[in-house]
Formats: C-alpha cells, structure tokens, sequence
C-alpha cells in the first residue's frame, strides 16, 4: 500500500493538471464569432457594364468609349448555395449599346438593346483559404443566352468576383464575366461584363467554422483527460478513504449538526438576498429615448430610490447592465449601451453611491426582451422596452 504523504502528492499533481486544463478550456470557449453561414438562398440587385469593345485588354479601362451601362438597376439574381462551397445562381441583365461607343472595333451608330439571362456554377475560395467571415471570393462556369448589337448568341461564361458582408443577411457584390460566343458563323462576338450589387441572404443555415471545429474537437480532447485525470484521483482517493474511514464515521455526528447550523444560516441569507433583490426590481428599470443616453425625470427617481437602498445596506455591490433596441448598427448601439451604461453609474456615484460597489457592462441590441429584432417590424411601445439599464445583485 502507498504511504498517504505519497498519495497526497499524487493527488496535488494531479490537481494542478486539471486547473490548467480549466484554464484552456475556458479559452476555447465556442462563440458567435465561430459560426458562419454555410448555406443559404441570395437575392441580388444591381448594375451591370458591358465592354464588347472588341479589343478586351485596349478596352478594358476605356471606360468613355468601350463600356455600356443603364442608370437603372439592370441585373438581377437569385441562387442557392451549400455547405460545400458550390453554388447555383440564374441571371437576368438588360443594357444599351450607346451611340458613338466603340462596339466590336466600330463606332456604334445607334443606341442598341442588350439582353441576357445566364445560368451559373460558382465554388466559395473560402473553402480553400479558410473562412474570413465577411470576405467571399468566387470563381464560377456557365452558360447562357445573349442578344448582343442584335445578335442572339449562346455563351460559354466565366466569372471571378467576391461578395463583402456587413451582417448575416445584407451584403454587396462585385463580379467580372467573360462571354463567349458558341458559334461565330452569325458573326457574334465574344465580351466582358462587369456587375456590382446589393445581396440578401435569405433560408440561412449556420455552422461552426473552421476554427470553431478546431476548437470543439480541443474541447472534446480536453474533456476526455478530464476524465481521466478524474480516474486517477478516483483510484487515490479510494485507498485513502480506507484509512480515513473509521474517522469520518466517528464525526458524522457531529458533521451533522454543524451541517443543520449552516444550512439555516444560509437559508437565512438567501431570504435575506431574494428580499433585497425583490426590493430592488420592484423599482423597475430605467428605460431611455431613442438614440438617447440622457435620464429622464422619471428614470432619476428610480434611481434615487436605488440609491437609497444602497446607502441603507453599504454591503451590497451591484451590477448595472445597459441596451438598446434593435434599431440601428450593432456596433453603434454597442456604443450606445456603452453610453447609458455609463450614465446610469455616474448618475448613482453623483449622489452619493461608491464607485466600487458598481459594476458595468453593455450589451447592445444582443438582449432583446421581446421578438423586435432585425426582422420584425413593431410598434415603438414595444422597441422601448428593450431601451433600458436593468441592475443585478453581485454581494450583499
């Protein structure tokens, strides 16, 4: 058998492992910034600039004499895309061949209709240089049919392009296509097309990113040596349970009633606890105008009241939590809660509340109280609600 100052050396070691694994853990923590759309529907709407020029790289930035655009929206799209970076997308465009523009090699002498409908097969790079979260560039095949300078065409198409994000769903698109004709015999030409538009992801299904999956499998790693370690110490503990048997039996008694002691101090405190919490949400909570960080008349007086159960139990340390309604960016209403979040404590300290019996944090619009988000319309009674600084008992 193992001498105990032996076994208790094991155990510390052990110990010590787990506290470190703790701390990696909660470093690999799975977050909102590890998951990404995987697929989703996009619908576009925008421009498009055809240069059929006839002598691509002379025209390629001639941009007076060889490009042809509408000052409309003319192109629209929609697609669905998979998890496997694949992409299916079908294109309408309408243009006009202007006057005086250079069209295969000749000045154009009128103003000349251009239609097309393209369908296409796009793959996510993505897929091969890792996920940037905002940043999407393609490249794609297709095929499609144009009526170009009054001659209808089937296409071979090519496309590089890329998507930039500013949320989940809104975006813009950028993309260049080379068109070649199928036949020459009609003397159909092949040409450029250029595209730049406003997307909208629609149908979306997130997933974790690469990262997030490195980190899940870290996780699950991490939880399997937990267990482990948790065998280990199991197999000590048991043999040095053998030898503290006879004495844990003997204070059991005298455990007990130390245990019925301190469970009524506890209970007296947790009643102590929920009194004082419920006192303070009776107050309610401080709502704000919209776009506002400035307290009301009303938002003072519940304020005041705090401050006075503040004074009248000085133990109590006090968590103010700000937010805002969905409207608006979220890094603006980040700033925003920020801003009330901060006025609402100097407001307390400016009558009298210490400072270090509060703390702050702001959440922005990630704390909705009702269904008002992004995607739904509602009244302003209800987007008020969630204008508002709420207060959470940390100590008493």
């Amino acid at each position: 058998m193992k001498s105990p100052i032996l076994s208790f050396l094991v155990t510390s070691m052990l110990l010590g492992a787990m506290m470190s694994a703790q701390n990696t853990e909660e470093d690999l923590q799975i977050t909102a910034k590890d998951s990404i759309v995987q697929s989703s529907w996009i619908f576009g709407v925008g421009l498009n600039a055809v240069n059929d020029s006839g002598n691509v790289f002379n025209g390629l930035f001639n941009v007076s004499d060889s490009w042809n655009m509408v000052p409309f929206p003319s192109r629209i799209s929609i697609g669905r895309y998979f998890k496997s970076g694949l992409g299916i997308e079908a294109i309408g465009t309408y243009n006009q061949y202007k006057e005086g523009n250079i069209i295969d090699g000749s000045r154009n002498p009128e103003n000349i209709d251009y239609l097309g409908l393209d369908a296409r097969l796009t793959y996510d790079l993505n897929k091969i240089v890792g996920q940037t979260g905002w940043f999407d560039p393609y490249v794609g095949i297709g095929l499609g049919y144009t009526d170009a300078n009054n001659l209808g065409r089937g296409t071979y198409n090519a496309v590089v392009g890329f998507r930039t994000w500013f949320s989940d769903r809104w975006g813009l698109d950028f993309s260049s296509s080379g068109k070649w004709s199928m036949g020459s015999e009609n003397g159909a030409t092949n040409h450029l097309q250029h595209a730049a538009g406003v997307v909208y992801q629609f149908g979306i299904e997130k997933g974790l990113s690469r990262r997030g999956e490195e980190k899940l499998e870290l996780l699950a790693a991490i939880e399997k040596e937990k267990q482990r370690q948790m065998d280990s110490i199991s197999a000590v503990n048991r043999e040095k349970e053998a030898l503290l048997l006879a004495e844990r039996l003997k204070n059991e008694k005298k455990a007990a009633a130390l245990a019925t002691v301190k469970e009524a101090k506890l209970k007296a405190e947790r009643d102590r606890k929920d009194a004082i919490e419920k006192r303070i949400a009776e107050l309610g909570y401080v709502y704000f105008d919209l776009n506002s960080s400035f307290l009301t008349k009303e938002s003072k007086g519940i304020l005041n009241s705090l401050a006075s159960i503040l004074k009248e139990i000085p133990t109590i340390e006090l968590k103010i939590t700000s937010h805002t309604d969905s409207r608006g960016a979220s890094k603006y209403n980040d700033w925003l809660s920020e801003k009330r979040v901060q006025s609402t404590k100097n407001y307390l300290i400016s009558i009298g509340v210490g400072d270090a019996k509060l703390l702050t944090e702001a959440y922005g619009e990630s704390h909705l109280l009702n269904e008002c988000d992004d995607t739904t319309y509602c009244p302003e009674e209800k987007h008020k609600i969630n204008r508002r600084s709420e207060f959470i008992v940390l100590k008493f």
